[in-house]
Formats: structure tokens, sequence, C-alpha cells
């Protein structure tokens, strides 16, 4: 599994565009899986920084107790429109908790100058990427750019 800055690595244009689409809102979706194995959607605003892609989330949430119970998690950026102009980011991974004491303060001083928010505390996960795709209109049909682990990038057509 690729930290965020491996994923960078392999797969730079494709990682700076998914990366910019959540950046330019701030905002998420996560999807975990529930104890009974159906889906979970969750609003979030994960962090990219210090070469990884974090998710802080309050303590004892439901999607940090079904991150730890099945770490797998696929993250969307929040779409601005139903014809999504700007692009359509998705990432897949698994989430790995984080609970070094200095790993964690290092998260959170970079949350505070990305944010100005300082939490009390929180439940800190970093992701491992597994994949990435980016979907954006292109006249009369969508290109799909997609990148999986140990893959290059490639680009899909679909009308």
């Amino acid at each position: 599994m690729s930290s965020w800055s491996e994923t960078e690595g392999a797969a730079p244009e494709l990682a700076a565009a998914v990366r910019g689409r959540f950046e330019a809102h701030g905002m998420g979706l996560l999807a975990t899986l529930r104890r009974d194995g159906a889906p979970r959607i969750s609003g979030i605003e994960p962090l990219f920084a210090l070469g990884e892609l974090w998710l802080g989330m309050m303590p004892g949430s439901l999607k940090g107790a079904d991150l730890r119970r099945d770490p797998r998690l696929a993250l969307h950026s929040a779409t601005e429109d139903k014809d999504v102009k700007e692009g359509d980011a998705k990432i897949a991974g698994t989430a790995v908790e984080v609970i070094a004491e200095g790993v964690r303060q290092e998260y959170l001083e970079a949350l505070s100058a990305a944010t100005g928010f300082e939490p009390e505390g929180c439940d800190v996960f970093r992701v491992d990427v597994t994949g990435l795709s980016l979907i954006r209109p292109a006249g009369d049909h969508l290109d799909i750019h997609a990148w999986t682990e140990g893959g290059s990038p490639r680009l899909i057509e679909r009308s």
C-alpha cells in the first residue's frame, strides 16, 4: 500500500488533480463498512500533509469504529454540481490508526496550521492508498483517469 507521497510519485498528475478536488472545498464523503457489512457514508475533512493523507474524527465515532474493525475505505470529493464540471475524485485505500503520540502531534500541528482548528482530542488515521480516479466531462463523453497501486495511470473514455 502506498503513502500519499508514494502515490504522488507513481501518478503525479492524477494525484495532484485528485488532491485539488478535495482541497477545493475541504470536504469529502467517507465510505466505511458497518459491523453487519452494510455501507456507512460520513462527512469528513481529509488533510493532505506531511506526505500523508490524514483522517481525523471525534473520539468514539462510528466511522472510527468501522475503520478499526475493517480498515477498507473509499473517499469521495464533495461534488459541486450535478454536471461535475470541475471533476469528481475518488480515493480507495485502507486506514491505519495513528496512536504514536509524536506522529499524532505532527498531525495536530499540521491540522492547526492548515485550518486554525485545534481539537482537544481526536482519533487519527492515515490512509494507505490503493487507487485513485478522477472523472471529468469532456464534450460529449466523460474522461475517467484512474490509477491502481502497482500500475500506471490510464485514461478511459465513456460515452
